[in-house]
């Protein structure tokens, strides 16, 4: 069981629960991270928690912070290297990689190699580099454990399965979002507002809008493929409007396992931590009695491209995961300052692919660079 974290992104949405689960279970944090956009949380968790080290991305909100906590035996470092050191602190036994975007594939390669568990929120870490992060997982003998209530799910319902040839397909769950039932048209002047109301989860921006593109759930099932090792064919998508029922796991023998609970990612996260034992919840369990009748669709890959861009990278495979999800991230983040239309996103990201030449075998640079690249043709 852990004891030790490094959380890197402690003021999102998945960090905040992954605090209140490190206190529920009594866990010790060595390092905290932020970008910058709210010192006054990451103060308040700095003096809850007491970490040693203290990283925030932007180097001016981080001298800003260094003079707040001035009175605590805390070092406070910025940039890159700063979510470096915090990723390989001496003493922590689990990092929590919690950050959004590519920022997350360095600091999680370098915890992999000091052998960390690796409690996994960053799905970007395996979409772009999923099998050098799986190769150094083996090589250092570092665990990765999934924290997505999605590939939580998958991972719990496949403990008794060490044969990977025993499945049949991975389905994994997805609520649809806010549009769900909308065709693409009815879609076109959809608003962030209208983009950032999701039925069943309270996550942070980006990932919000990437559940109502259907990129989200696209990303998953890469993610997936990585994580498993399994070719697209043996992963499927159910939209499943309840977020009861989370993923299914289904053998080559008919049997088809799934993992239910409430939308509430405290689960997932102190599994991540207890595994491979489960401790006592003081969560309101899930009662069958009175949730409300369980249903699945098939998603809408004409109203939402993305996900039919998203299946077509994995494919493809090489960079082409890496174009889509740099695209994505500078699409999102001009369609969240309203400076593009919601169908705009799925637009730029194809453009980004036809643009974005794909490198097959690629090094870590040749997947930075992909990255990079697909941004600029967003961009242009």
């Amino acid at each position: 069981m852990t004891k030790t974290i490094s959380l890197l992104g402690s003021t999102g949405s998945i960090g905040r629960q992954t605090l209140d689960v490190a206190q529920q279970l009594g866990l010790s944090v060595a390092a905290l991270t932020a970008r910058g956009g709210n010192l006054d949380l990451l103060e308040q968790q700095t003096r809850q928690f007491r970490p040693r080290l203290a990283a925030v991305y932007d180097p001016e909100a981080a001298q800003a912070f260094a003079q707040r906590v001035r009175d605590l035996p805390v070092k406070v470092v910025s940039g890159p290297e700063g979510l470096l050191e915090a990723a390989v602190i001496d003493g922590a036994d689990t990092v929590v990689t919690a950050v959004v975007g590519m920022v997350g594939l360095r600091p999680t390669l370098a915890a992999i190699e000091r052998g960390r568990r690796i409690a996994l929120a960053n799905k970007e870490t395996l979409v772009c580099a999923g099998e050098l992060v799986m190769d150094a997982a083996d090589r250092y003998g570092a665990q990765i454990v999934p924290v997505d209530s999605e590939h939580s799910a998958i991972f719990q319902c496949m403990q008794g399965c060490r044969d990977r040839r025993q499945v049949r397909r991975l389905l994994l769950t997805c609520s649809g979002g806010p549009f769900f039932g909308r065709k693409f048209e009815e879609l076109e002047h959809m608003t962030s507002k209208d983009a950032l109301r999701h039925p069943n989860w309270k996550m942070g921006p980006k990932i919000t809008v990437d559940c109502a593109t259907l990129m989200n759930k696209g990303l998953e099932v890469i993610e997936a493929m990585r994580l498993y090792r399994l070719p697209l064919e043996q992963v499927d998508v159910l939209i499943h409007r309840q977020s009861i029922v989370h993923s299914l796991v289904e053998y080559r023998d008919g049997a088809v396992l799934a993992q239910l609970g409430t939308p509430d990612m405290r689960l997932p996260i102190r599994y991540a931590f207890t595994y491979p034992d489960r401790g006592e919840n003081p969560a309101e369990p899930l009662d069958l009695l009175t949730s409300p009748p369980l249903t699945f669709a098939a998603p809408d890959r004409a109203a939402f491209p993305c996900f039919a861009l998203a299946e077509a990278a994995a494919r493809e495979g090489g960079t082409a995961c890496a174009v889509l999800n740099g695209a994505n991230e500078e699409a999102v983040g001009l369609f969240l300052k309203d400076r593009i239309g919601f169908n705009d996103i799925s637009r730029l990201v194809e453009k980004a692919r036809r643009a974005v030449p794909v490198v097959y075998h690629p090094a870590l640079a040749d997947i930075l660079e992909a990255d990079a690249a697909a941004r600029r043709a967003v961009l242009a």
